[in-house]
């Protein structure tokens, strides 16, 4: 495998220096990540006569259930043994990396359950069925941060368009040097691709889908999506080396589950698509 028949990719994780201010693409991307969504939960709220005051106290939450259910994701499912016998010191420093997506998952929606309960006349499949919208655009910009700073690597492959991931810390300078998959492209386009399709089911139903549709398409697409993908990764949980399936698709089993039970048990699209046939005749 040439290295000159592959990309590389050597970019500083570091986006600029300010004196002792030194801004990290990957912190700027999940930042980003919050603003994008506020925007787009600020439009469906206006559309749904919901209060910027309900909004503001749902980015809090959202933010909150992220951040810790990401960090105590990895913590727990990823490398226990690290964190809470060699280093238990190191569980809360999140600046040295390690977030976990289906601890921020299981995090965000603890957040909208206690969330719901302070706010009057709303459900927890309506806010869900919004929030998931804002959720697969944050993935998106949290995996390309994920890509500049050389983390979640693929396996290596000969594909043409494999990358050489030359400030990747984990790997030795001989595994450097093997092109791998971009795997956490692949999970960013797969984001785009999940906000696009339930954006325009959103829209189909003039902003008032089935409830429970968006977010049950979503945990089916999304964590299906991951299951297969996680075929291209590296294994991320050493004690799962030997694993039928690794940690990554365990965590994403009884996701798709409950996605497929919204789907085809609990929502009823019988009744919303007459309402869209007669808003639409």
């Amino acid at each position: 495998m040439p290295q000159a028949d592959h990309f590389v990719w050597n970019v500083d994780p570091t986006a600029f220096t300010l004196g002792p201010i030194e801004p990290r693409w990957y912190g700027i991307l999940f930042a980003s990540a919050f603003v994008i969504g506020f925007f787009l939960m600020r439009k469906m709220y206006r559309a749904a006569d919901r209060t910027m005051e309900e909004l503001d106290k749902l980015l809090t939450y959202v933010m909150i259930g992220t951040v810790v259910g990401a960090r105590l994701g990895h913590v727990l499912f990823y490398d226990p043994y690290y964190y809470f016998v060699q280093q238990p010191d190191q569980i809360l420093a999140i600046w040295n990396g390690g977030l976990a997506s289906h601890g921020a998952a299981i995090g965000i929606i603890l957040a909208m359950y206690f969330y719901v309960k302070k706010v009057n006349q709303m459900s927890f499949l309506w806010l869900a069925d919004r929030v998931v919208i804002v959720v697969a655009t944050g993935g998106a910009c949290i995996r390309i941060g994920n890509f500049i700073n050389s983390e979640i690597l693929g396996k290596p492959t000969d594909l043409p368009w494999a990358v050489i991931f030359k400030n990747a810390p984990q790997l030795t300078a001989a595994q450097q040097m093997l092109p791998r998959h971009p795997t956490m492209l692949y999970e960013a386009l797969l984001c785009i691709v999940i906000f696009a399709i339930l954006w325009t089911i959103y829209k189909k139903y003039s902003t008032r889908p089935p409830e429970g549709s968006l977010f049950g398409a979503f945990l089916v697409l999304l964590f299906g999506g991951r299951f297969l993908l996680e075929y291209t990764k590296l294994n991320q949980a050493a004690f799962a080396g030997d694993w039928m399936f690794n940690m990554g698709q365990w965590l994403s089993i009884p996701l798709i589950a409950i996605g497929l039970w919204l789907v085809f048990k609990k929502v009823d699209w019988s009744s919303s698509q007459a309402k869209v046939s007669t808003e639409h005749s």
